[in-house]
Formats: C-alpha cells, sequence, structure tokens
C-alpha cells in the first residue's frame, strides 16, 4: 500500500490548475459518494487530481488509487480503504473502477461503514450505473465529463476566456451575439482548428500523431473498455471496429442495418445491439425520434461519430462538410439538453427548438415557425435570422 500512497502523492503534487474543465463548476463537492464517468481521454482523472490537489493543500489527507494496479489483484478495495481511514484519510478517490471485479459493491459498503470518508469514483461511459451490484445508484451523484466544448478549446490552447452562453441566449432574437465577445474575437480559424484536432485535452500540433493516438485510443475502448459491457463478446472487437470504420465514412446517415449487416458480417438481428455498444462507449452517436425510448430494439434513425475528431481520424478522405457540421451540432448541444431525430429539419432539441444546420447557401425554406432556426457555420456573427454555428460551441 505505501507504493500506492508514493504513487498518489506523486500524481498529485504533479498535477496543474491552471486549466479546469466545466464540470468542475457543476459537481456538488461536498456530497460523500460521487461518481464520473466518461470515455477515454476527456480528462476524468485530471479532474479528480485537481480537487485532491486543493484539497490535500486545505489539510485534508487524500489519496487517489487505480484500480487497475496490479495491486489490486491480491489484495481487497475494502481492506485497502480501511488502513486509509484507520490513518486519518478522509477523502479517497477510485479510478479505473470497472477493472475492479464487484467495485460497486465494496464502494457501497464502504460507503455504509465510514460516514465521513468522502468516496470520489470514476470510470468509463459503458457504466450503466443502474445497473451494477450494491445499488450504489441511489447513493451516489453520477456525472459525465463530455470532451471539450469549443470554448474550452480556447481556453486551454489559445489562453482566451470567453463567456459560457445559454441556449436561449444564443437564439434570442433580442440579443446581439457580438456583445458578448471581444470586439477583435475572430472565430473562424479557431473554429476549423477545433473540428480537427480540439476535442481532447492532449491535442497537439502535428495532426498526424493526434489522429493515430485517437485510432489507438478507439482500439482500446473497443478491445479492453468494452468487454466490462455485460453481454459483449470481445471476439467480435474485429467486428466493431470495421463497423465503426464503415460508417465514419458516411455519416451522418439513416442506417440501412440489412446493408450495414452484409458489410460487416455482422448479424442483421445482431446489429442494433452492437450499434448500442458502440453508443455506450461514446464512440458512436445514435439520434432517435421524439417519443421513442433510446432501446437496442428501436433502429436509429440517424448515426454519428460521437465528435468531429474522430471523424478526422477514421475517414479515408476529408470528411464531407455536412458531416462535421452536423456531428459538431450534437456533440455540443447533447451535454445539457436533449436532442431528437426531426422530418422536417436537421434536430429537434428540448421537443422546443428546430435547427436545420448548413453552410452559406442555405436557404430558410424548410424554416416554418418563430421556433425554428437556420445555423451555418460560414459566418462570425449572425447575419438576419442565421445563427453561427461555432456559437453552439460556448453552451459548456
Amino acid at each position: 500500500m505505501e507504493e500506492l500512497l508514493e504513487i498518489s502523492y506523486s500524481l498529485i503534487g504533479r498535477t496543474s490548475l491552471s486549466f479546469e474543465r466545466y464540470l468542475k463548476d457543476k459537481i456538488a463537492w461536498d456530497e460523500k459518494l460521487i461518481g464520473i464517468k466518461g470515455a477515454r481521454g476527456t480528462g476524468k482523472t485530471t479532474l479528480i487530481l485537481q480537487y485532491l490537489k486543493r484539497k490535500k493543500d486545505e489539510g485534508f489527507q487524500v489519496t487517489y488509487f487505480s484500480l487497475d494496479e496490479l495491486f489490486f489483484l491480491e489484495n481487497s478495495l475494502v481492506e485497502t480503504a480501511k488502513a486509509f481511514y484507520q490513518n486519518g484519510g478522509k477523502i479517497l478517490a477510485l479510478d479505473e473502477v470497472h477493472k475492479y471485479p464487484g467495485w460497486s459493491r465494496e464502494i457501497k459498503n464502504l460507503h455504509d461503514r465510514y460516514s465521513d470518508l468522502q468516496i470520489i469514483f470514476s470510470g468509463s461511459s459503458i457504466i450503466d450505473i443502474s445497473k451494477v451490484e450494491g445499488d450504489i445508484s441511489r447513493r451516489a451523484i453520477i456525472y459525465e465529463l463530455h470532451g471539450l466544448s469549443f470554448r474550452e478549446y480556447l481556453l486551454f490552447k489559445k489562453n482566451l476566456v470567453l463567456p459560457l452562453l445559454s441556449l436561449e441566449q444564443i437564439v434570442s432574437s433580442t440579443n446581439d451575439l457580438r456583445s458578448f465577445f471581444p470586439n477583435d474575437f475572430k472565430p473562424i480559424s479557431f473554429f476549423k482548428e477545433y473540428l480537427v484536432t480540439g476535442y481532447f485535452p492532449f491535442s497537439g500540433k502535428n495532426e498526424d500523431l493526434y489522429f493515430q493516438k485517437l485510432r489507438q485510443m478507439i482500439r482500446t475502448i473497443v478491445e479492453y473498455d468494452m468487454a466490462e459491457i455485460k453481454g459483449f463478446d470481445i471476439r467480435n472487437g474485429k467486428k466493431l471496429l470495421q463497423l465503426l470504420y464503415i460508417v465514419a465514412q458516411q455519416v451522418p446517415f439513416k442506417p440501412n442495418l440489412s446493408s450495414l449487416a452484409s458489410k460487416t458480417s455482422i448479424h442483421r438481428n445482431s446489429l442494433s445491439l452492437y450499434l448500442q455498444y458502440l453508443a455506450e462507449a461514446r464512440l458512436l452517436e445514435l439520434l432517435y425520434p421524439e417519443g421513442i425510448s433510446v432501446s437496442t430494439l428501436q433502429k436509429p434513425e440517424k448515426i454519428f461519430i460521437n465528435n468531429t475528431n474522430y471523424l478526422f481520424a477514421l475517414a479515408e478522405k476529408s470528411p464531407e462538410i455536412g458531416s462535421v457540421r452536423e456531428i459538431f451540432f450534437q456533440s455540443q448541444i447533447k451535454v445539457n439538453h436533449q436532442i431528437n431525430y426531426s422530418k422536417t429539419v436537421d434536430f429537434l432539441v428540448d421537443k422546443s427548438f428546430h435547427f436545420e444546420i448548413g453552410g452559406k447557401n442555405k436557404s430558410r425554406k424548410q424554416l416554418i415557425s418563430e421556433d425554428h432556426f437556420l445555423v451555418k457555420d460560414d459566418l462570425e456573427y449572425p447575419v438576419g435570422q442565421n445563427i453561427p454555428l461555432w456559437v453552439f460551441g460556448f453552451l459548456y
């Protein structure tokens, strides 16, 4: 255990507080049991280490354990946490919990035994808290960390401190969006960079290396993380990678399951389940009409790659701009809003707002009422009733 504590001390000591994610201000840090889930690469570990660093500086005894450490092959979490607590420990952070068998039951037991011990746990987005052992879903407050918003990217990479906007502020006809930004702010060039390499906080200047890292991460998610999904057979990992690759060449599209089944050699009856697996791993996004529950029995109306960076990393050639636009829009909207398929426009948001996404030549023919909005990707600021696409990157 001493080695674990030394690793924790080192990690906390090296953690920088210079950039902190949007979720930091949403988490109720005074709760005794907090869960943070999300896809690989989004910054869950850093978020937790930053919290531990702040609390350590306040005088609390804290530690961080990653449950995929070899130590936990021979040692139980309960006994290790007990030793930490008995030596004055107050805040226990547990990472990669989905790699520890029976993690939810043991965390529940720790929470029940030590009422003054705060436990923060994190793991893959594939974790379905409602279905794990130990009835932890009623005890823990669960959050999900998404990739960088365009606003966060500008702070992280360009050191630009810019405002958080609500959807209502963006669509309001009475707001002058220019007034929220500095006079010299030119978003278009930054926005193009973000679409290609800005979604993950480890992005670098070398696109080829960044894309290689993304492809390796995708393979790890499919071949390593998804093994934790109940019912998933890891022997089908290669087929899932093939399915993801095929979708990346043509998203967003209305899926023809028979055609996809033929191309991937996945049985037609299993394909919907496979798509759901990829959605749970935050590699795909599945769009359903309003009123249709998300279910493996339902065919999605549209399939999206999860974010534009994945699309650029997986596409054989430069992605179709229409796909890039729609993927960006849904990746930013979904964090705080309900998004559904619409028969008349591209997206229905919160059952109230209708959005059509396009370029400079897109007309307003499909927009029939005041709650219908045209979003364009080649605008710096609104022109008439047209809303710039980039501004939806300021929702979180």
